[in-house]
């Protein structure tokens, strides 16, 4: 069998390279953007703080629920991600007694669901946005209840439908897919309750959630040591229990209004800009 990896390292340094050809550090520094788009970006979300010189509030950041609600939501959601991405082809080859082709054809299922979903969800939020049918707090609350609360019914599911293999795949593709709409939720809200520290923040919040994908394949070996159907129904239920707190620490703490600590100071901003525009335009001359 060829190895894959080659075309997929390969692939990421073509990527690699796009990128560094292709982005700035800022939007009034890109030699490319048409000054429409430039304009729009930095009215829509401001300058990153940061490297501008501007202070980061890192005490008010620790202290912000909101922020923390994100945390806990996206670590929960991410439990669920890792379990399925590590653990998914072991459950094809070990209960529903797929060949490993199969089983690569069919792993591959839930995630391209989830793809589609997630760009769909991006687009029916930014119109019910567009259109003010629901404010910015109630689409993220609503996106990351659906991409979270729904995808954990489905594995519920899953563990109770035993070795039938097509309904199996079903509810895990179903699942999958679903989950893929919380990027319309939790996963940009960074951007909503802090513009100027929204890239800070997906750091931030992008490493706690990536806590899952060490801890999860861990917990389910330790659960499946057997290898039986009534162990992996621990684990998917555990994802669904682990969904469900997740949505439930959000929808009560989470928020889409910009949070006190992020809003710029007018008078130090603008006097900041100033300079920086300077610099910036005698760099690019």
């Amino acid at each position: 069998m060829p190895c894959p990896l080659p075309p997929l390292g390969g692939a990421g340094c073509v990527w690699a390279l796009f990128w560094f050809i292709l982005v700035s550090d800022d939007p009034r520094s890109h030699p490319r953007i048409s000054e429409r788009e430039r304009d729009y970006i930095i009215t829509s979300i401001g300058k990153q703080g940061g490297s501008h010189g501007w202070s980061v509030p890192v005490g008010s950041m620790l202290r912000s629920v909101p922020l923390w609600s994100i945390v806990v939501a996206q670590v929960c959601s991410n439990w669920t991600y890792y379990t399925l991405l590590t653990c998914l082809p072991t459950y094809m080859d070990n209960i529903l007694h797929f060949n490993i082709r199969e089983s690569g054809l069919l792993s591959a299922l839930p995630y391209l669901g989830g793809w589609f979903c997630s760009v769909l969800s991006g687009v029916v939020a930014d119109c019910l946005l567009e259109r003010k049918l629901l404010g910015v707090t109630a689409v993220r609350k609503i996106f990351t209840l659906t991409g979270l609360l729904l995808p954990g019914m489905f594995l519920v599911g899953e563990s109770f439908v035993g070795c039938a293999g097509g309904l199996a795949v079903l509810c895990l593709t179903v699942s999958s897919s679903l989950s893929g709409t919380s990027a319309a939720g939790v996963f940009i809200n960074q951007l909503d309750i802090a513009p100027r520290y929204a890239g800070m923040l997906l750091g931030i919040t992008n490493t706690f959630g990536t806590i899952p994908g060490i801890v999860a394949p861990i917990v389910v070996g330790h659960l499946t040591k057997q290898r039986t159907m009534a162990e992996w129904r621990t684990v998917f239920c555990l994802s669904a229990a682990i969904s469900a707190v997740g949505a439930l620490v959000f929808t009560v703490f989470g928020t889409g209004e910009p949070q006190s600590w992020a809003l710029q100071d007018t008078e130090t901003d603008t006097r900041g800009d100033t300079e920086t525009d300077a610099k910036e335009e005698r760099r690019v001359r």
